[in-house]
């Protein structure tokens, strides 16, 4: 006799081949010790001789149970549910599981009834942050146990593992306190959400605990376009700071402040909640809260088993939360514009102070400078210290940082296109054969010490070691930042001493190396573009009069919105010529390899000094020559 295709056998095709009934048949597939052996053989050589296979469904709803759960989320697009599907999905399926899902589209009206048809179809079910009302949610429960809650409490009888939002919440406001923000804002999650109802708890208690606290609440959402279109809103509440829902909302937000000019953080702070994965990779990367998202999954499944088990073993706890410092969110700017009269009796002193790993120039009433080390820097930019965001007491920021421009261009820095082949200038390096070409030769800047001398405290002294692509050593630096309140304004000065101390040291610019009147290299100033830009000099007025020229000072009169600012650059000691540009961008500084090469024997010294001052008020063109003489004087 043929046999019988594969799809086509049944139990009781195995029943006649055994001569036994069906249910003699089911028993021996169920492992059931009540069929007597040589029956049990006879079923199984049948079952083997036709090529039979149980039914895992059929067996299951034989037995009352179908070996699934049910899983119910609000939103499948947010990347923290996605992980924490992924560790149920992960769990479950070692225990011989299978997890069905469901979405509701953040729509509390229809959660119930999705939570209701997916418990009817399997074994059980886990809710994750449900977004229905007490009430109803109380409501709902008997009908769906076993049931297992995520990030939401629930009654007594009902299991749920969750994350303190309420302390996560308090750990980014902790951080941005230490900063000095005292005005934030909170973008709110959904109203059905029980986490954001954690952090409206969490951050009230914030301001009754913190003096001078003040936390504006704003009704935002979950997602993306929710961030996006919350900038205006953000803006007008006149914040220092922002912290968002969750990731997606700080991305959105973070997108939208780069299209309308709002550096992050120089101008404003911003932090996210979850740690998902692309939180890294944010322009900038995102401060945030790593929240234990697979790990949640995973005791939310180990719950509902030892539920479904009848087991009561001992469970672990939520794995614990860590803070993600990124770079979002800094020190608060000075915003605050001053009035006309004494600003120099009304500021006081101005002194470096260190805050966490960075260190920042103030006075008493205005925060003028901040010192970062590039530790963040990609090593394509090549990674040195530099000042950003610096500010004018009234606080306009005449710096910018990794623009899209100049993806390597931070603040004030000292670089250099070539030293003996390397770059410490970041970017493309011009080569004769090929034009501006991506290599791998980018050095970097170490700082080994940092000191700040003790009265009166305005002079920074740092010790780097400037190493090649290959990590070995090429010069020592010496370099003193001081600053003072000076004509109205305040100076800033910056001294640096270079000596070979590794060897010969060759320094080159892209105009020794064939591209004529491109010789840029040395301590450059990257400014924000503004509404309109007047460049003055000894020569003229003008880019063309300027450029290139042995000018002991150069001016950037620069107009905004509503406010009017001066850059006056001055060189104190020997005079290079002046690199810059006023179209594409905004930028200057004096050019050590403008022309042809220069060359450090062994141990030879090189001293560098660039001299600014910062007002907030337009030069005419007749003033620049005297101020810089009143700076070279003092």
């Amino acid at each position: 006799m043929g046999r019988t295709p594969k799809g086509s056998i049944t139990i009781a095709d195995v029943a006649r081949a055994a001569a036994v009934s069906r249910a003699t048949v089911s028993r021996v597939m169920n492992g059931a010790a009540t069929v007597a052996p040589e029956i049990a053989e006879r079923v199984r050589a049948a079952a083997d001789r036709l090529n039979y296979r149980p039914s895992d469904l059929a067996r299951n709803l034989s037995l009352g149970r179908t070996n699934m759960v049910a899983l119910v989320v609000p939103d499948l697009g947010n990347p923290l549910f996605q992980q924490i599907m992924r560790g149920i999905t992960n769990a479950s399926a070692a225990a011989g599981y299978q997890v069905l899902v469901a979405e509701t589209d953040e729509d509390p009206l229809a959660e119930a009834e999705i939570a209701v048809e997916a418990r009817r179809r399997c074994d059980a079910l886990i809710m994750v942050s449900p977004r229905l009302a007490e009430k109803s949610l109380l409501d709902l429960l008997p009908e769906v146990k076993p049931v297992v809650l995520v990030n939401r409490q629930g009654p007594p009888d009902v299991p749920s593992v969750g994350v303190d939002f309420g302390r996560a919440v308090r750990i980014v406001v902790d951080h941005l306190v230490g900063h000095g923000h005292r005005r934030l804002a909170y973008l709110a999650g959904p109203v059905g959400s029980a986490s954001n109802t954690d952090r409206l708890r969490s951050l009230a208690k914030a301001e009754r605990q913190i003096a001078g606290l003040e936390i504006v609440r704003l009704e935002c959402g979950s997602s993306i376009e929710d961030g996006y279109a919350a900038v205006e809103r953000v803006l007008e509440s006149r914040v220092t700071a922002v912290v968002a829902f969750n990731d997606l909302v700080a991305f959105g937000l973070l997108a939208r402040l780069n299209e309308v000019g709002v550096a992050v953080p120089a101008d404003l702070s911003v932090a996210g909640m979850d740690d998902i994965g692309l939180s890294r990779f944010a322009v900038p990367s995102l401060t945030t809260v790593r929240v234990p998202q697979q790990g949640l999954g995973e005791l939310a499944w180990r719950v509902l088993y030892s539920q479904i088990a009848g087991s009561e073993g001992a469970l672990d706890d939520v794995p614990d939360l860590r803070f993600a410092l990124r770079a979002s969110t800094g020190p608060v700017p000075q915003t605050t514009r001053l009035p006309g009269g004494d600003v120099q009796g009304r500021l006081g002193p101005v002194r470096w102070q260190q805050q966490g790993d960075i260190f920042v120039l103030r006075s008493e009433a205005a925060l003028l400078a901040h010192y970062e080390f590039g530790q963040r820097m990609p090593q394509v930019h090549s990674p040195r210290p530099y000042l950003h965001p610096v500010r004018t007491l009234n606080g306009t920021p005449l710096t910018e940082v990794s623009p899209v421009d100049h993806r390597h261009h931070y603040g004030v820095s000292l670089a250099v296109a070539g030293v003996n082949g390397t770059s410490h200038w970041g970017g493309r390096t011009f080569l004769p054969d090929r034009g501006p070409t991506l290599l791998a030769n980018h050095g970097q800047q170490r700082s080994r010490s940092v000191t700040v001398d003790a009265d009166p405290g305005n002079t920074l002294t740092d010790d780097l070691t400037w190493y090649d692509e290959q990590g070995r050593p090429q010069l020592v630096e010496r370099r003193r930042l001081s600053g003072s309140l000076a004509e109205g304004g305040w100076r800033l000065d910056w001294n640096s001493v270079l000596i070979a101390s590794y060897g010969p040291i060759h320094i080159d610019s892209p105009a020794t190396a064939g591209r004529p009147g491109v010789g840029y290299g040395g301590i450059f100033w990257r400014l924000p573009s503004a509404d309109s830009t007047v460049v003055l000099s000894q020569d003229g007025e003008g880019v063309d009069a300027a450029y290139g020229s042995l000018s002991p000072w150069l001016a950037f009169v620069q107009h905004h919105a509503d406010t009017a600012t001066t850059l006056l650059l001055v060189q104190p000691g020997t005079v290079h010529p002046w690199f810059l540009r006023a179209t594409r961008y905004t930028g200057a500084g004096p050019a050590l390899a403008w022309q042809s090469p220069l060359t450090l024997h062994p141990d030879q010294k090189l001293s560098l000094s660039l001299t600014a001052l910062l007002l907030d008020r337009p030069l005419t063109p007749t003033e620049p020559p005297t101020l810089a003489a009143r700076l070279l004087q003092s």
